[in-house]
């Protein structure tokens, strides 16, 4: 596949770009490695008319590295078709509430994501975007006071934390020995029993070599803070970080696909009326250990 056969649009943001003329299905290796390049530029991709199976979907994760787990789906739906109920007793409903808040992917985790392949198999009538926030430029357009300030803190990461923000309590352990995949529930994955991880606030990209701020709802208790300077800081960072014109919502079609760097990007959900399926396939790009491996202390 020739590249002067397909476009690379900027979004009207920091960062992004819209890719048309392609099908992510048929790339060549000579295409991948322009599209990694872009990935790396522009933080996020976005495909249109994929349609990608969950076999497609998986090996063109796999291009991009290894994959912290193949597939799972992120959705209201049951697997006999049903709507989970919005009443607080589905603990995925719960998992789909918490992921609105602003997050990087397995920062929780002993070795933070790299990105994620993301699509689109049924959406709703309104609602359900997916937001994109950029962390690097978020970083460059810090006072110097707040940058000296931060520059060498860090904070504890945890999904226990973020979930009983909204009122789910994960049950330690339960996080599954294996890779889930398309065949195992993904709500209680992230819930393990290792130790809590330790992230600075600051941090390098290993490939671009470019600063990030690495925050979002995952993010507690900053080392040497008190409880409550340590929140206001760490949503004073958020509030600042996720505004115009660093930031991008996705409203999704049907056969959408998306590719995030989780390095550089924090991302969320948004609401939509809970009575109307909403079925995404969530493909999760492992970190490299020598980068994105958490302290402990």
């Amino acid at each position: 596949m020739a590249l002067e056969k397909f476009n690379f649009e900027p979004l009207d943001a920091t960062f992004g770009a819209r890719v048309s003329g392609i099908q992510l299905r048929n790339i060549d290796d000579y295409v991948f490695k322009e599209i990694y390049a872009r990935w790396l530029e522009y933080g996020l991709l976005v495909f249109s008319g994929q349609f990608l199976s969950r076999t497609e979907q998986i090996e063109l994760a796999k291009r991009f590295g290894r994959l912290e787990f193949d597939i799972a789906p992120l959705s209201n739906v049951l697997p006999d078709g049903r709507l989970r109920p919005d009443d607080g007793t589905d603990d995925m409903v719960k998992v789909l509430k918490g992921n609105m808040g602003w997050h990087h992917d397995s920062t929780y985790m002993p070795v933070q994501a790299k990105g994620a392949v993301f699509t689109a198999e049924v959406v709703p009538d309104r609602g359900g975007a997916t937001g994109f926030a950029d962390m690097r430029a978020a970083y460059d357009a810090l006072d110097t006071a707040t940058l000296r300030k931060i520059e060498n803190l860090r904070a504890h990461h945890s999904l226990y934390h973020s979930q009983a923000k909204v009122g789910h309590e994960g049950k330690k352990g339960s996080h599954p020995d294996t890779a889930t995949n398309m065949d195992k529930s993904y709500n209680g994955y992230g819930f393990h029993d290792g130790p809590i991880s330790v992230r600075p606030l600051v941090k390098v990209h290993p490939e671009t070599g470019r600063k990030n701020l690495l925050i979002g709802r995952h993010a507690y208790d900053i080392v040497g803070y008190d409880s409550d300077a340590s929140e206001r800081l760490l949503q004073e960072l958020v509030d600042f970080a996720c505004q115009s014109p660093r930031t991008y919502h996705h409203q999704w079609a049907a056969g959408d696909a998306v590719i995030w760097d989780n390095r550089r990007l924090l991302h969320q959900a948004t609401p939509w009326p809970m009575d109307q399926a909403r079925i995404m396939w969530h493909s999760r790009i492992a970190g490299d250990p020598g980068t994105e491996a958490a302290l402990t202390s």
